[in-house]
């Protein structure tokens, strides 16, 4: 395959996991990265190597190095001022979920994606772990019949420390469900096959950072949650979040049940298991090479997306995940945030959009 050059906006963690996941990719020269804060930098330039040039200022990484891709791994709030300023150099586009803090950003840059003239991609790359493509590969074949109920459950740690502490207020992050959730509800959309109608959602912040202040103000991001979504095409689905579940040792299960049976998968063992109504149940181990678990925390599926994201650069084929699933994802933790505030269901119509 050709190479290509690329660098990285935003040196934190998961810049850091596309710095470690680039290198397993020779075709995909990583020569520039640009962070302002100087630790960011300094951690991040020592893992990308002597070669990597590292600046303070992404604009000024733009004009200097010329990458062919750039990867935006910025925080949150910052990915539409950051998208806008590099969309004028035309090179292509990873931009990290989510595609944007709120509908309205993450709108207008799905329509500057229509009209850009080089790849525009977004990192919801969940649809990447080997476990659940196999899991969306089987359910995609027929074998559960018309799926029925869909449930993806993610007990974990809470959200870890970041420079800033910006993760630790929805104004910055989306809100959970736009931030952490924005995986889930593309997972579904795309396992599915349909879009969500109404949406009605529950949750709070019940243990995590109830002590936290920052510069006197109180953390407001949620740690739990239960999201039930109606899908157009007659699937019932739910989300079951906790984030006060430190010690759990398979924090994401996910399941389909259709007319035939159930199919589930857990991360991460790596395990899909299929309970049939009639014949013989089977369960499968799905092996992720060692070296590609070990450059990342999101059971390889950074580098199975950058390793297809490089493909379709070189190709010239559109992304296998478009701003339009960006925005959707982003709509639908909006809408569901919007069902705790009013604690009432949310419609969407067609496109996603609600009031």
């Amino acid at each position: 395959m050709e190479t290509r050059t690329y660098a990285i906006i935003g040196a934190g963690m998961m810049g850091r996991e596309h710095i470690a996941n680039l290198a397993l990719l020779p075709e995909a020269k990583l020569i520039a990265l640009a962070d302002p804060d100087a630790g960011s930098r300094k951690w991040s330039g020592k893992a990308a190597g002597e070669d990597v040039r590292v600046f303070s200022d992404y604009m000024e990484m733009m004009r200097e190095a010329k990458p062919d891709a750039v990867i935006i791994a910025s925080p949150n709030f910052s990915h539409i001022d950051v998208v806008t300023d590099i969309a004028k150099f035309g090179a292509a586009i990873l931009v990290e979920k989510p595609l944007a803090t709120t509908v309205k950003d993450a709108r207008f840059l799905a329509q500057l994606a229509k009209s850009y003239p080089n790849l525009f991609w977004i990192g919801l790359e969940y649809r990447y772990m080997p476990p659940i493509a196999k899991f969306i590969d089987v359910l995609h074949h027929g074998l559960t019949g018309p799926v029925k109920m869909l449930s993806f459950r993610e007990h974990r740690f809470p959200f870890l420390p970041k420079v800033g502490d910006w993760n630790r207020f929805s104004e910055n992050t989306g809100g959970t469900l736009v931030e952490k959730c924005c995986h889930f509800f593309d997972l579904m959309r795309y396992a599915l096959q349909s879009d969500p109608i109404r949406i009605y959602a529950t949750g709070g912040m019940d243990v995590n950072h109830l002590t936290e202040r920052y510069d006197g103000r109180t953390p407001d991001i949620l740690d739990n949650a239960y999201v039930v979504l109606d899908f157009a095409s007659g699937t019932r689905a739910m989300l079951e979040l906790c984030m006060f579940a430190n010690l759990t040792h398979q924090e994401e299960r996910l399941h389909v049940v259709g007319t035939e049976g159930r199919l589930s998968v857990s991360i991460p063992e790596a395990i899909v298991d299929w309970s049939p109504l009639r014949g013989e149940p089977w369960s499968e181990k799905i092996e992720t090479p060692k070296d590609v678990l070990a450059a990342g925390d999101h059971h390889g599926a950074t580098y199975f997306q950058l390793r297809d994201f490089h493909d379709a650069l070189v190709s010239g084929r559109g992304p296998t995940l478009s701003a339009q699933d960006g925005l959707w994802s982003v709509k639908i933790g909006a809408a569901a945030h919007r069902s705790i505030e009013t604690g009432l269901p949310v419609s969407l119509d067609e496109n996603g959009d609600f009031t």
